[in-house]
């Protein structure tokens, strides 16, 4: 997962009404920095808007105090606020999400700055071209054709793919029974951000076949047969367990899904 740089921040954020409430809390200005650190963090993180310190470390209160340099039980404080008005989730292993992460990640400035990258690219070799002898040039100019040929081929693959967020989550209802919708924003972030990092509908088939055989007849973890658990960044994990695995494997490793 490489690391955004940037995020955005909308210009009217200080007119939402949780943040106009948060305003009036006492050390008020205290949590809005907090949550901007928490927005930078899962920047870095780049996981559509989780923020551990690992994929199968979250960090804890006493981790983000020392990171962001504030008060533990202002942390606190703080998380509790954003927990209390959704702008945060917490999974069942202490994994913190920011809500509607993509309100805060510009993918289509990412587009440009990747755009403009190339252009700046395409430019450099045309002047280092033209700054060669006449008999090398020949040999700059194929080469470079074929790196633009090249990156003109992924861009046209990346326009025509498109994801399975459809046939995905049509197949774990299938499974399991469920009626979740592959049009929610959150469920698509998470099977895109997978799918990105190189992920097949067939490995999304198998996490969820695997999980459904370890958890179907129980209870307490079946309820965990959701986008938001299969398709978090310990979906690899999944991937990589074995079917009908002791249930020791979780005792292990301290119940981490």
């Amino acid at each position: 997962m490489s690391e955004v740089k940037w995020i955005k921040l909308n210009t009217h954020m200080f007119e939402d009404e949780k943040i106009k409430l948060i305003e009036q809390m006492p050390d008020a200005d205290t949590i809005l920095v907090i949550w901007i650190k928490l927005l930078s963090q899962a920047g870095k993180t780049n996981a559509s808007g989780y923020i551990f310190l690992s994929e199968n470390i979250p960090y804890t209160d006493e981790m983000l105090a020392t990171i962001f340099n504030r008060p533990l039980n202002t942390v606190r404080m703080a998380l509790d606020v954003f927990k209390q008005f959704g702008m945060i989730e917490m999974d069942d292993n202490n994994f913190i999400s920011v809500s509607n992460w993509e309100k805060h990640q510009n993918v289509a400035g990412l587009d440009k700055i990747r755009e403009q990258t190339r252009q700046r690219v395409a430019k450099h070799r045309e002047q280092k071209k033209l700054s060669q002898p006449k008999e090398e040039r020949n040999v700059t100019v194929t080469q470079s054709n074929a790196t633009e040929e090249e990156l003109e081929l992924e861009e046209e693959k990346e326009k025509k793919e498109k994801i399975p967020y459809v046939e995905i989550v049509t197949y774990l209802n299938d499974v399991a029974g469920t009626k979740y919708r592959s049009s929610t924003k959150k469920t698509q972030s998470l099977i895109k951000a997978r799918y990105n990092e190189g992920f097949t509908i067939d490995d999304f088939k198998k996490v969820i076949d695997v999980k459904w055989d370890e958890w179907k007849n129980d209870q307490k973890m079946k309820k965990f047969i959701r986008p938001e658990t299969l398709f978090s960044p310990k979906f690899e994990g999944y991937l990589n367990q074995d079917m009908n695995a002791d249930d020791e494997i979780d005792e292990q490793f301290g119940g981490l899904f």
